[in-house]
């Protein structure tokens, strides 16, 4: 077995690690597994790091976003800026993303979100959420940028399984333009003959300018959606990643000038003709009770909870239509949910967070249509609505440190408002 050692870092809920440990056998590494909660000392003296796929944390408030608050990723930044090599895959590249280790802005600011898939064929929306399949992923980046491609050849597409239900990348248009010109947008999905189409299947997901996985500036960090690991054709990805250690040649690239825009929050107004409806939970919110425990541990002592949020714009003179959307069953579970009101509380504020592509609504609305006939619906949106009581210090102050940390949403892939 070689010397070089590859930490294989779990969360909870990780289950890629023993597939990722044979791959990196097979490249002639030795992995080293790492669990999140133990010492670093083990995790320093390794030569490099995976971040294995799976569910950390049981993907709650949204994949990636806990475990990229976890003290261990401080650790792996810092050993990332000595140039080892750091791969995310699958649920590690959204820990990574979430963590702004990619794409690699200074004070690693957020600037990229993994959203919900979005399968498109012909400007229609065919599929949304969880999807499984082999599909091509081409390097479209010269071989000795990234530390994941330099055993492959220019233009060369490997076939690879995808396993996710937030796979999409987004991002503003003119840093995807700066990652074109940096040759960070690494690997991109494409048909059997090597032909990039936006259109579904070739894109399985929606991701913008297909991407498979995005780099970082100086080429030593990976995001990859796709699992490489899960087949031997997925090995020049790791063997890449040993030649990168023993070469130990390093990229140095210009800084990326791009500048993530401060978008006011502003308050919640329903158009007219909207209803909302809140749910509340009746069993135990194990989201608002993990959301709460990370922020407490940050070192904001505050309280939580969750509600889903449904805004229903209804046909003018559809009297009782309300009341049908509710019996149908389809915006809550009436075995643990229950319609819930609005409350004012000067010891709490709340707001309301909501999918850019709303995709869940859109369904909910469909099933409504087609399936119980009610035909006076014009649009549905689903969200959520985070309320935040601190246990110590100022409300506002608070409130704009949560918020800081993106725990309850991600600007490139959410809206949010305050909600009264």
């Amino acid at each position: 077995m070689s010397d070089i050692t590859i930490a294989v870092v779990q969360f909870p809920g990780s289950n890629t690690e023993r597939e990722t440990c044979l791959a990196l056998k097979r490249a002639g590494m030795t992995p080293v597994e790492f669990l999140w909660n133990e010492p670093t000392e083990k995790l320093r003296s390794c030569n490099g790091f995976i971040i294995v796929g799976g569910f950390s944390y049981e993907d709650r408030s949204r994949a990636g976003i806990i475990a990229s608050l976890d003290p261990v990723m401080q650790v792996i930044s810092e050993e990332a800026e000595k140039g080892k090599p750091v791969l995310g895959i699958c649920n590690g590249a959204q820990i990574l993303v979430e963590t702004g280790l990619i794409p690699g802005l200074p004070d690693s600011r957020v600037a990229i979100a993994l959203a919900t898939n979005r399968r498109v064929r012909d400007g229609r929306v065919v599929g949304t959420g969880y999807y499984n399949v082999w599909t091509n992923v081409q390097l479209t980046t010269p071989p000795n940028r990234c530390a994941f491609s330099r055993s492959l050849r220019p233009g060369e597409w490997i076939t690879i399984p995808i396993a996710h239900a937030e796979g999409r990348f987004m991002m503003d248009n003119s840093l995807l333009d700066e990652l074109r010109v940096n040759d960070q947008t690494v690997f991109r999905y494409c048909d059997k003959k090597g032909k990039i189409s936006p259109e579904f299947p070739v894109n399985p997901n929606g991701s913008i300018d297909n991407l498979a996985a995005v780099c970082n500036r100086t080429g030593n960090i990976m995001a990859m959606m796709p699992h490489p690991e899960r087949t031997p054709e997925g090995d020049l990805v790791f063997i890449s990643m040993q030649k990168y250690i023993l070469e130990d040649k390093h990229v140095e690239s210009p800084q990326l000038n791009y500048t993530p825009e401060r978008i006011p929050i502003s308050p919640y107004k329903p158009e007219d003709g909207c209803e909302e409806l809140l749910i509340d939970l009746i069993i135990t919110d194990n989201e608002a009770v993990s959301v709460e425990g990370e922020l407490s541990r940050l070192g904001l002592p505050v309280g939580i909870t969750r509600q889903t949020h449904w805004e229903v714009k209804m046909k003018p003179d559809n009297n009782g239509l309300l009341q049908e959307v509710i019996r149908s069953g389809e915006l809550f579970n009436s075995n643990k949910e229950v319609l819930a009101r609005k409350g004012n509380d000067s010891q709490s504020v709340s707001f309301l967070v909501r999918y850019k592509d709303d995709m869940e609504g859109r369904h909910k609305h469909e099933v409504l249509q087609e399936w119980f006939g009610l035909k006076g619906i014009e649009r549905i949106r689903k969200g959520t609505v985070w309320t935040i009581s601190a246990e110590g210090g100022s409300l506002e102050d608070v409130s704009s440190k949560v918020l800081a940390t993106h725990i309850l949403s991600n600007p490139y892939s959410h809206y949010c408002y305050t909600y009264e």
